[in-house]
């Protein structure tokens, strides 16, 4: 008699992320990221994630057309998208919508719920555990990103190096929604960042503050 899968650790198909980034970037809170490491899994319970809309978003690194470092975008949904920034961290996002309409989710924050000690190894600056994926540049650096996982496929049918678990939907009543952080010009109001509300794991907001050149 075949065992059947938990409801929680049944993966999202690729029709969860073929929809329009506004609806999929809260239905994300609660759910599992699994990273697969040379050394181990580790899983992150999303809870907080900023939503970036294309064309549509003067805050998408797609708002201007394709370029060679956004190509992922443009792609099929539920694949990651992985960006340097500050000359120092990397990012993690899930590309949305169908192929050729850019948009994606920008994984902010997040609970490790296994593997920890591989997380606490890739950051051991981090003073506590709600600290290791607190702020995307965390998250990735607790998972081990870099830019050679830039498309890679988290729908896959294999075990690839990302795959996202129903886990356990957050509380509709506990997700909040505001400005994303660090954002300016014309998308900086966007109320697109959204997270669950009280948790520890949730990073600081920070307004967009512009840089200076020395």
């Amino acid at each position: 008699m075949p065992v059947s899968t938990p409801p929680g650790r049944t993966p999202l198909d690729r029709s969860f992320f073929d929809r329009p980034v506004l609806e999929i970037a809260p239905d994300l809170l609660g759910r599992v990221l699994v990273r697969n490491t040379e050394a181990g899994p580790i899983e992150l319970r999303l809870t907080e994630v900023e939503a970036y809309d294309g064309p549509n978003d003067p805050g998408s690194h797609a708002y201007r057309g394709r370029t060679e470092r956004n190509a992922v975008m443009f792609g099929p949904p539920g694949h990651v998208y992985v960006y340097f920034t500050y000359g120092m961290w990397y990012c993690l996002n899930l590309v949305c919508g169908p192929a050729g309409r850019p948009s994606g989710v920008l994984l902010r924050g997040g609970e490790i719920t296994a593997g920890a000690d591989l997380a606490r190894r890739h950051r051991p600056t981090s003073r506590k555990d709600s600290d290791l994926a607190q702020g995307p540049a965390r998250l990735a650096t607790a998972l081990s990103v870099d830019r050679s996982l830039n498309g890679a496929d988290a729908c896959a049918a294999d075990s690839g190096p990302f795959r996202v678990l129903a886990g356990t939907p957050a509380d509709p009543a506990a997700v909040r929604t505001g400005p994303r952080t660090g954002v300016g010009g014309d998308g900086a109001a966007h109320p697109w960042r959204f997270w669950i509300d009280g948790d520890p794991t949730v990073s600081p907001y920070r307004a967009h503050s512009p840089r200076t050149r020395r």
